[in-house]
């Protein structure tokens, strides 16, 4: 439902606008404007792309895959991502034993609740909330930098940042909520996760083409997937400690991910100082 009626042509030739669109004359004269502002945008990124280029001198030779995915950024993402997905999957596995402590070991409130659970993983609703937010912010960013100036990398890549702290924000939530020994509050638990694995997914799938160029996309999301996977092996030790020394209560394990969650944050605060420092010294874009 969301894809363009048509089909869209690669690479993009210019003043070429794509979306959501109708017949009347108001969106017409909308998508006239917004074609006219889009082409001002790209010969100002095509300016300042040739200014950012070196001289005949100065070739600058395109990096290689693996310079990217041992870069600062790429693991931090993988932190990032490796975390909360770890806790996601941890909570799932600890859900029955989790809800069998606060229920006293009521049966039947047991499988109420897990009920509940079932209904909330319809997350197909939340999905789009992420890209709203991200494609707004992108527009708010791109008049900013039609005003300054700025470059577009900076531009995508602050788009970013509030997706991934806000993904963070929501897991911390989660994390918290699930901590609190109090039934009635899983209901709110079992929404935030559900909301916060559609921003993690989304916030992962949109961050790595505007992070990194497009040709190494395919490589980098499939080496994220592949690690983050690895690192989720780590829940059969936890779920190990949890029926044995734990005596079948997550809380302990709960307030250690709600730690580990705490880490996460330095991901989105590095992407953020990574674009102050573009706007300031716009010569110092990778």
């Amino acid at each position: 439902l969301l894809m363009p009626r048509g089909h869209i042509p690669y690479p993009l030739p210019p003043n070429y606008s794509y979306g959501l669109c109708s017949g009347n004359g108001t969106m017409k004269k909308e998508k006239e404007t917004a074609e006219h502002e889009n082409g001002e945008l790209q010969s100002k990124e095509v300016l300042s792309a040739k200014e950012e280029t070196p001289g005949k001198g100065q070739k600058q030779e395109p990096r290689s895959f693996w310079s990217y995915a041992l870069s600062r950024r790429f693991a931090w993402h993988l932190v990032w991502l490796s975390v909360i997905q770890l806790w996601h999957y941890l909570f799932i596995g600890t859900l029955n034993s989790l809800l069998t402590n606060m229920a006293g070991g009521d049966v039947a409130r047991v499988s109420t609740y897990t009920n509940a659970f079932a209904f909330t993983q319809f997350g197909v609703l939340c999905a789009p909330w992420n890209g709203l937010l991200m494609d707004r912010l992108k527009q708010k960013y791109q008049k900013e930098a039609r005003k300054t100036g700025s470059s577009t990398l900076a531009v995508a890549l602050c788009s970013t940042v509030p997706s991934l702290a806000l993904t963070s924000l929501l897991c911390l939530g989660f994390a918290l909520c699930a901590s609190v020994p109090v039934l009635p509050l899983q209901y709110l638990t079992f929404i935030l996760q559900v909301i916060s694995r559609s921003f993690l997914y989304g916030s992962n799938a949109a961050f790595l083409p505007i992070a990194f160029p497009s040709e190494h996309f395919g490589k980098l999301f499939g080496l994220v997937m592949a690690l983050s996977a690895v690192v989720s092996l780590l829940q059969f030790p936890i779920f190990t400690l949890i029926k044995g020394p734990l005596q079948n209560d997550p809380f302990y394990v709960n307030v250690m991910f709600m730690l580990a969650i705490l880490l996460t944050f330095v991901h989105p605060f590095l992407v953020y100082r990574e674009c102050r420092t573009w706007k300031e010294t716009p010569s110092a874009i990778a």
